[in-house]
């Protein structure tokens, strides 16, 4: 059994990051044989990946994928500790296994990953309270699933295994992309930021950068196979080349992708600390780098975002913000803001909805702060009463969907370029995304899917557009 450590997950040291492969024995390809698999996703894009890659390898073991958990023999919960509301909802889930394992289907077997299962607390929960769950494996071992599984197979014992280092790359985990058409790519794993609020660092290990002749590889190959659009992922991927030996950096990174002949390339998330003047020329010049930049802000006040750790100011961002929008042709920004971080004042809040005016976002995701184990930020005095979170969270959503509405209405009449992506819940209407990621829904036959057209959009609405295909 090996626990979670905040001690150890905090550490960085400059050892040198080393490349593993992934490997399966033989013997484990038919543990899974007659048996069938449900996996629950939370959280983020890079948790959305990791999904893909789990869902390969439990395939690789001969398990057969189900879409009811209902219907399962083994259930495993991919979590996500970045807020409150992600952890009830996987122990709400957990608590719903428990009545099946119970009632329904003794042999059930339940597993845990992700990065809850790093976190101290909720691993003392699970051998506590918890001791029907069969395994559970963190983020830096993921690849070793098939082996994990295998053990809580043969030993019928909960079997814990969690790293707490700063991480390694592991190479040639198999994935089973949830699209034919868009794909996630990890270039850069972990974060060193320590931003007072968030467990990430903890989590997820240190800034380690994938070598960029495995990203083009795997850019290349996808390619081959008929992708049209990649997201480059990482927790900051402007930090992409900041732990190597040699000068080569997100900008770098970019440009050879773009080489690449992929159409469509975003790429998230971005911290403004590290968002360069040379990121923001390879975007403007190369046409297949899609005009869209996600810059989280958090708070609009110098102040709080000093309290958050996050090494700049309301008018450094701004600058940066600016300039973006200025150099880069038809650019759609979008941030994610926190309210209610300790300490934040009226005067504060305000701040940050003056920010907003400026910046006018085409999209936000806006959250109520939530104290996270053991960060610096949860042990801050004045901590905002709920109420008043909750207040300020629905003035903050007012007015940034007065700005959705008012950018999407300002593409009514325009030519945009769409990959379409499916059926939409409307009857007889496709939906697709545009460069800027604008969701459009419109008339068209299924023969579309999977093609980038040309769609005029006739009518704007607070979360989407409406459009006709152009012939």
């Amino acid at each position: 059994m090996e626990l979670p450590d905040y001690i150890k997950a905090k550490k960085r040291t400059k050892e040198k990051v080393e490349k593993e492969l992934y490997e399966l024995d033989d013997s484990l390809k038919k543990i899974g044989s007659g048996k069938k698999y449900f996996l629950k996703t939370y959280g983020c894009q890079m948790n959305e990946h990791d999904s893909e890659n789990i869902k390969a390898m439990l395939e690789e073991l001969s398990f057969v994928e189900v879409d009811n958990y209902k219907d399962a023999d083994l259930v495993l919960l991919n979590t996500c500790s970045i807020r409150e509301n992600a952890h009830n909802k996987a122990f709400g889930m957990l608590g719903r296994l428990k009545h099946i394992k119970e009632k329904d289907n003794p042999d059930l077997i339940v597993g845990l990953c992700g990065c809850m299962a790093q976190e101290e607390g909720v691993v003392e929960k699970i051998i506590k309270k918890y001791k029907w769950v069969n395994f559970v494996f963190g983020t830096h071992n993921m690849h070793r699933l098939p082996y994990i599984l295998n053990d809580a197979l043969q030993s019928q014992k909960q079997e814990i295994e969690v790293l707490s280092r700063e991480g390694n790359i592991i190479e040639g985990v198999p994935v089973k992309r949830e699209s034919p058409y868009k794909a996630y790519v990890n270039i850069i794993y972990g974060c060193d930021k320590f931003c007072t609020y968030c467990i990430v660092p903890y989590t997820r290990g240190k800034q380690r950068s994938r070598n960029p002749k495995d990203i083009i590889r795997e850019v290349e190959e996808l390619v081959k196979e008929g992708y049209k659009e990649v997201t480059l992922l990482g927790q900051n991927v402007n930090a992409y080349g900041k732990d190597f030996d040699y000068q080569y950096t997100m900008e770098n990174l970019l440009e050879d992708v773009s080489h690449t002949g992929i159409p469509r390339i975003f790429f998230m998330t971005s911290h403004p600390w590290d968002f360069t003047d040379g990121m923001i020329d390879v975007i403007a010049k190369n046409k297949n780098i899609m005009p869209y930049v996600h810059l989280p802000v958090q708070s609009g006040s110098s102040r709080i975002l000093k309290l958050m750790g996050r090494r700049y100011t309301k008018e450094s961002y701004l600058e940066l913000f600016d300039k973006i929008r200025e150099r880069i042709p038809n650019v759609s920004l979008s941030t994610d803001i926190i309210v209610g971080f300790p300490g934040e004042e009226e005067e504060d809040f305000l701040e940050t909805l003056d920010l907003v005016e400026h910046c006018k976002y085409d999209n936000a995701y806006t959250f109520i702060y939530s104290p996270r184990e053991k960060t610096p930020a949860a042990k801050l005095d004045n901590q905002v009463p709920e109420e008043v979170k909750e207040e300020r969270l629905q003035r903050l959503n007012k007015v940034v969907n007065k700005y959705f509405l008012q950018q999407n209405k300002k593409l009514v009449g325009q030519v945009l370029s769409v990959l379409v992506e499916g059926t939409s819940t409307k009857k007889n209407e496709l939906f697709g995304y545009t460069e800027t990621k604008k969701l459009i829904n419109f008339k068209g036959d299924e023969s579309l899917i999977g093609k980038i057209i040309n769609v005029e959009v006739v009518d704007a609405k607070t979360w989407s557009l409406d459009g006709k295909v152009v012939e």
